[in-house]
């Protein structure tokens, strides 16, 4: 191992980093100067005009810190005799199992099925958390977590299961980010009232609408060869009136929304090698 062209790539990443945190220490100076005009809703108020309704909200004074990850490159070796591996890059970094004997899932309409398979037939897969069932495909989509916060829509962080007919899994494709590290320096997370705020503003959040779900994940900053920049990062879930999901991303640092092509970074099937 090239140990002094490592070290270079991290003094790098972490250059990268302080000038970021700086931009965004500017940033946020700035909004917590400024002054409110007098008479001006709150945000509670403007949902509540609007008949936007959500639930309890995490703890407003969570922090959270930067995180820096490489991409995992598998052995050639499965993790039982029923699988046959291969590799879809040049890296190993793209894994596909086929099993020999597909194995049958114990309630195909129970989610927990699927996460019970994932821990038991996948390396390390207690590190993946469940985000997308298509039972009409038959296919669901884990994404990595750390300390249960999800990276979301990271190809490089990503679980495919693929099962057949009779509710047999057939097969999965795996990637992995390891070599997880945190930065020392934890920060502040913006309020959810405040990411709302910020939604609202950009006229994302529509009346009649409910907010779903609020929770603190991580998306990718920088992605410098194999070694990626994660940050903090909130989700949002909105449910419209005739029930489609809309979801949205929103830097927990500085505030900015952040532009995720959502189901579309996942790849197309034959990308996947699904059969």
């Amino acid at each position: 191992m090239d140990w002094n062209r490592t070290k270079s790539i991290f003094i790098f990443v972490f250059l990268i980093l302080d000038i970021f945190l700086y931009s965004m220490y500017v940033n946020r100076y700035k909004e917590a100067q400024s002054v409110e005009i007098l008479g001006e809703k709150t945000i509670e108020a403007r949902l509540k005009d609007d008949n936007i309704t959500y639930g309890p909200l995490p703890n407003s004074n969570e922090t959270a810190t930067y995180i820096i990850g490489k991409a995992h490159h598998f052995k050639n070796n499965a993790i039982n005799d029923n699988q046959r591996v291969s590799f879809l890059d040049d890296k190993q970094a793209h894994l596909k199992a086929i099993f020999i004997n597909p194995v049958k899932l114990r309630n195909i309409n129970d989610d927990a099925s699927l996460t019970d398979f994932v821990h038991t037939n996948v390396k390390d897969g207690d590190s993946y958390a469940l985000w997308k069932v298509d039972r009409e495909e038959r296919v669901a989509i884990f994404f990595q977590r750390k300390n249960n916060r999800i990276f979301y829509y990271n190809e490089s962080a990503l679980l495919k299961v693929q099962w057949n007919l009779d509710n047999e899994v057939v097969m999965y494709e795996q990637t992995m980010i390891d070599n997880i590290e945190e930065m020392e320096q934890q920060e502040t997370v913006i309020p959810p009232l405040q990411i709302f705020q910020t939604l609202y503003n950009k006229g994302l959040l529509k009346s009649e609408s409910r907010i779903k779900q609020v929770k603190l994940g991580y998306s990718t900053f920088s992605n410098l060869t194999q070694t990626q920049v994660l940050i903090p990062t909130w989700e949002v879930q909105v449910e419209l009136p005739d029930e489609e999901i809309e979801e949205y991303f929103v830097d927990a640092i500085d505030g900015k929304i952040i532009e995720i092509q959502g189901d579309n970074q996942l790849g197309e099937e034959e990308d996947w090698g699904v059969e």
